[in-house]
């Protein structure tokens, strides 16, 4: 099954997030099929998902995890 999670990457006590789509299986540090966005949580809250990849995963039946379902309204 293929899925949108957020994968971390940064620094200690710094993180940030790429969201990524990658299959079910895989480590969530391993490698992923697509990287559609980023979100910063701390400095400025930055969120990016690209709208158009997003909906066609969603559309091949992958399934977001709770935390990029909620980003992803923030957005809208």
């Amino acid at each position: 099954m293929v899925v949108i999670r957020l994968k971390r990457v940064g620094v200690k006590h710094n993180p940030c997030y790429r969201v990524a789509v990658a299959d079910s299986r895989r480590s969530v540090l391993g490698k992923s099929i697509e990287i559609i966005g980023h979100y910063s949580p701390f400095k400025d809250k930055k969120v990016f998902i690209k709208r158009d990849r997003y909906d066609y995963w969603l559309q091949k039946g992958a399934q977001p995890s709770r935390t990029v379902k909620s980003l992803y309204k923030k957005l809208q």
